[in-house]
């Protein structure tokens, strides 16, 4: 998104972002920043390696040659994306690279391309179920936990939500979101072609839209409706040890 501008620059206007936010934090803000981190962390590599994982098995060799086939954090990290999913509660991993020339499956260009394209989403969603289940287990099987075990609940929570986000703002059908890949699918040729013809336009509308927080207002509901069906359900099942 923002490599037209140079990255050193980029890099000290991000520092100097970061350091007011933390001025601006206190020692509450900054703990729950830190907190945060190992969510951020798993949310992100996770969500490119499903995206390397799915490619490679429907033929693209592409990730594996590019060594993407980890969850190893130096792979799929992206420095400026990390801060701004920290700090702006916006980001993206380093961009999974496919050639749909090489897809071997019999399944359509398209359809393997959506499919590589929820990959990532749906591993953020499957991420909190997981983590959701083990919050509860935490809460129930150790009624009386010690400073760990509540710092372990904390960073969990905060997992569960950052996977929840992450998740639902890539769905966000405008490029460069995986939403947009995943509903081009089932439009006409006209609307595709539409698109890629006007994908930097629709780029300046996403910036636009995250800018003035009209995007947030529309995904904050959805993300809370999606993180109180999660927690019901999971609830639901573990109310049996209640």
């Amino acid at each position: 998104m923002f490599y037209n501008i140079d990255k050193r620059t980029l890099y000290i206007i991000l520092g100097i972002f970061a350091l007011i936010s933390l001025m601006s934090m206190g020692m509450g803000g900054i703990m729950a920043t830190l907190l945060t981190l190992p969510g951020v962390i798993i949310a992100i590599c996770f969500h490119e390696f499903a995206h390397a994982y799915m490619a490679d098995k429907l033929g693209d060799t592409t990730p594996r040659s590019q060594g993407r086939l980890t969850i190893d954090p130096a792979k799929h990290l992206d420095p400026i994306g990390f801060f701004l999913l920290i700090f702006a509660n916006i980001g993206w991993g380093r961009p999974v690279e496919i050639n749909p020339n090489n897809f071997t499956s019999n399944k359509s260009r398209q359809t393997c391309e959506m499919l590589v394209a929820l990959a990532g989403p749906l591993t953020n969603f499957i991420l909190a179920i997981i983590l959701t289940i083990i919050y509860y287990a935490l809460s129930i099987f150790i009624p009386n936990p010690n400073n760990i075990i509540q710092i372990i609940d904390t960073v969990v929570f905060y997992a569960i939500s950052v996977n929840i986000g992450l998740g639902v703002f890539n769905l966000i059908p405008i490029p460069p979101l995986d939403g947009e890949k995943i509903f081009r699918r089932f439009l006409p040729y006209r609307a595709i072609e539409w698109l890629d013809t006007n994908e930097a336009m629709l780029h300046m509308i996403f910036l636009l839209l995250w800018i003035t927080g009209l995007l947030s207002k529309v995904v904050s509901p959805v993300i809370t409706v999606v993180f109180k069906t999660i927690f019901n359900v999971v609830g639901l099942g573990f109310s049996i040890f209640i």
